[in-house]
């Protein structure tokens, strides 16, 4: 038995023969994009009568499917604007309730303690 030496030593794998019997990888890849398929064009969808396209990472109207005008549009940033500002101030009213829980908690514990302490004070002197 070897000190320093690896007793363990695996026997090498054969290579493999073919890593596929497919002819497709021989093709080249206009032929290969007709034969699998493989030609998607851009993600596209219809939401509410407006088709959209998928550029460069974000969603964009296609020229000429928007139908709305632009006193929609504006009334619908306006709407927005108002439910941001209002969902802002909603955060703003639980981050104050949260403290004022915090706070009365600890008062309750402080209150708790101390009751303990004259409790136990009081037993004492009996």
């Amino acid at each position: 038995m070897p000190l320093f030496g690896n007793t363990f030593s695996p026997k090498k794998t054969p290579p493999r023969k073919c890593a596929s019997l497919s002819n497709l990888n021989m093709l080249d890849r206009s032929t290969r994009e007709i034969e699998l398929g493989l030609e998607y064009g851009m993600p596209t969808m219809n939401l509410a009568g407006q088709s959209l396209k998928f550029e460069n990472g974000q969603w964009v109207a296609e020229s000429g499917s928007f139908t709305g005008d632009r006193r929609e549009m504006q009334r619908l940033r306006k709407r927005n604007q108002q439910l941001e500002e209002e969902n802002n101030l909603l955060r703003l009213k639980v981050d104050i309730l949260l403290d004022m829980l915090s706070e009365t908690t600890a008062e309750s514990h402080l209150m708790e303690k101390e009751l303990e302490e004259l409790k136990s004070h009081s037993r004492r002197r009996k």
